[in-house]
């Protein structure tokens, strides 16, 4: 397939659709499964930020000076330099380098860091007034992180998630590049490479659809979360 003309992108009968839906659905699983995780690792990580941060207790300050630096440390690298990185971290996880179990170690490093700062960021920002409400009716610090500091953030803590997964979709395309299978496998193997600009084409279209569904689910949460907007 030659022909690099404007009309090349819609000649759809070059499309296999069969593997279209089957990167697709690997792209969604790929996005599901990170998601699920970089909350939970990022919420942790945010955590341990915000309640270790300004204390005078030297282990206290240790261990956000270890977790400040492996969030800052991993989140300043460029994604698709991280896959390259840990390729011998992801051979030894989860036995393989291709397809798109190998993706998920990759995806879960480089995301949840970055969503921990912005843990850390929605806890900051909290009114403080209602944290010392609690603490004068004698709460203990595990009540007011499980009663007042996640229920409270959960609006932000939401609307961060939405944006990471936004980048994680993102993500995975980049990972197709290097065999990661996915939409950006098919997009690069089958379309690129292929010269078919066709797949190229469907496959980045099926991508913005699905950012803008996780995008609509997220602001949905969010408005049903927020009492401010309720």
């Amino acid at each position: 397939m030659n022909d690099q003309g404007l009309d090349s992108y819609f000649k759809f009968a070059n499309v296999d659709w069969g593997s279209m839906m089957s990167a697709t659905w690997e792209t969604i699983w790929l996005t599901i499964v990170s998601m699920v995780v970089v909350a939970i690792l990022g919420i942790a990580l945010g955590l341990l930020l915000y309640e270790t941060a300004g204390s005078q207790n030297p282990l206290a300050k240790a261990l956000n000076w270890i977790v400040a630096l492996f969030v800052n440390f991993f989140r300043s690298i460029p994604f698709i330099i991280l896959i390259v990185l840990l390729l011998p971290v992801t051979s030894k996880l989860v036995g393989t380098i291709i397809g798109p179990r190998a993706a998920l170690p990759s995806l879960i490093i480089s995301a949840a860091p970055f969503y921990a700062r912005m843990v850390e960021l929605a806890f900051h920002e909290l009114d403080h007034g209602v944290i010392e409400a609690a603490e004068s009716m004698g709460a203990t610090r595990w009540q007011i992180i499980r009663k007042v500091l996640l229920p409270e953030s959960m609006p932000a803590l939401v609307s961060g998630i939405t944006v990471t997964t936004i980048s994680l979709i993102g993500y995975t395309a980049m990972a197709g590049a290097i065999g990661a299978g996915g939409l950006g496998n098919l997009a690069y193997q089958d379309g690129f490479q292929s010269n078919n600009n066709a797949i190229t084409l469907v496959a980045t279209v099926i991508i913005v659809i699905i950012v803008f569904i996780f995008q609509f689910i997220g602001d949905i949460a969010v408005r049903h979360i927020d009492k401010r907007v309720n």
